[in-house]
């Protein structure tokens, strides 16, 4: 009764043919009013998510549903009843969906909704139901909605040009100019496209963009020629931007009245100094937003078929900056204790003093086989993976030529590997 694929709009056919789209576009208000869906398969299921969030009173017939439908009972998002559909089942109902594999309990649903008077969706042939449901999408507070006159493919594919669209800045829901202020930008791991949809959006609508070294560089060349980029590149143990220098673009653009991005390689509170650029514009009365970005210690692993936790393995994770050597006096990483861990271990910025770290944890007793794991340039086009062991990793480094920026694993699921290709 439930689980027959959904029928694309075009595959309809009508007894008397109309001319043109006969459907009206219009937003319902079903906010605490009753909705009866007839079906609970996977049609029926992609449909439910939608009605709950609008805040209808959702009740399902069906003989059987599908564990997620039956997930929604469960938690009382929809009240469901399990048996055949009953007329007199629309009673009360101000809206309706057929969605069972059987088209004559879809007409007889149909039927008793246009008796009631209620507007029915028909999900298996669109065009013998009183409603049909827009290619939908929300999006910043909007609810857009795309009909094509029954090509239900045509209409989804504009609807996912025109998010995609909005999402990537190329077509703007705003005309007013930004308010000037910063923005803390993560961009992901390295990738253009793990940037996140707000970090993209905001930063196609930025007059200044101060940039780190880590940032994807395909975003900057997306820019208008008219927005003012500044290299804050801060290359390891060579020339780099000074932080106040950083600190004081940022606000000084944001009193020249520009909407200013700060745009990070991965998220700017994961060893980014993203909170230190945030005091400094808040003490100087600067509005900031603050966007987070995908992590490298996680999607860089991820980019390398490695998980950070895994069932049965590791019940935890933990990232280390290899900013400093472990004996400095500035370190406030307590080594030892990490030695003893039994979980994942992700070190960033320690290529430079892989030597020293795979030693303290050997002298902490981590045992010199545990896998350790060595990602370059995680997620891009360059991406290197060099597969070692503890006792190992820093002479397979050297040998190997492995430079920054590069993320160090160590641990059992270091071992694991969607991708058997290596780097040496």
């Amino acid at each position: 009764m439930s689980n027959t694929p959904e029928a694309p709009d075009d595959q309809a056919v009508s007894a008397s043919p109309k001319h043109g789209d006969p459907n009206y576009l219009v937003g319902l208000d079903l906010d605490g009013r009753r909705v009866v869906v007839v079906g609970g398969g996977t049609v029926a299921q992609r449909r439910l998510g939608l009605l709950i969030a609008s805040g209808a009173q959702v009740h399902v017939v069906s003989r059987e549903v599908t564990p997620a439908v039956e997930g929604m009972a469960t938690a009382g998002q929809i009240t469901l009843t399990l048996r055949d559909y009953a007329d007199g089942d629309l009673d009360g109902a101000w809206y309706a969906m057929a969605c069972t594999d059987e088209p004559e309990t879809n007409a007889a649903v149909v039927a008793e909704a246009t008796r009631r008077r209620v507007f029915c969706v028909r999900a298996d042939t669109a065009r013998l139901g009183t409603a049909v449901t827009p290619a939908t999408a929300r999006y910043d507070g909007m609810t857009l909605g795309v009909l094509a006159g029954g090509q239900h493919r045509r209409s989804a594919a504009v609807r996912n040009a025109v998010l995609e669209a909005l999402q990537s800045g190329v077509v703007t829901d705003d005309s007013t100019p930004i308010a000037p202020g910063v923005a803390l930008v993560g961009g992901g791991p390295g990738d253009p496209d793990l940037i996140t949809v707000r970090g993209r959006r905001l930063l196609a609508r930025a007059d200044l963009v101060v940039a780190d070294r880590l940032a994807p560089p395909e975003l900057l060349a997306e820019l208008g020629p008219e927005v003012e980029v500044i290299d804050a590149a801060k290359i390891p143990y060579g020339r780099a931007m000074a932080q106040d220098a950083i600190n004081a673009a940022l606000i000084e653009g944001a009193k020249a009245g520009k909407f200013v991005v700060r745009l990070k390689g991965g998220d700017p509170y994961v060893f980014g100094r993203g909170f230190e650029e945030l005091e400094a514009c808040v003490d100087a009365g600067i509005p900031v937003t603050v966007v987070p970005g995908i992590t490298s210690p996680i999607s860089v692993p991820a980019a390398a078929g490695i998980p950070v936790t895994h069932r049965g393995v590791t019940h935890e994770f933990v990232v280390v900056s290899g900013h400093v050597a472990p004996d400095h006096p500035d370190s406030l990483v307590d080594w030892p204790a990490l030695g003893r861990l039994r979980g994942t271990l992700v070190l960033m910025m320690a290529v430079e003093r892989i030597e020293q770290f795979a030693t303290a944890l050997i002298d902490g007793g981590r045992a010199a086989s545990t896998p350790a794991t060595v990602i370059q340039e995680g997620t891009l086009r360059t991406q290197r993976v060099l597969r070692a062991d503890l006792g190992t990793v820093a002479a397979r480094v050297r040998a190997e030529g492995i430079r920054p920026p590069a993320i160090v694993v160590i641990g059992p699921t270091a071992g694991f590997s969607g991708d058997e290709s290596t780097a040496g």
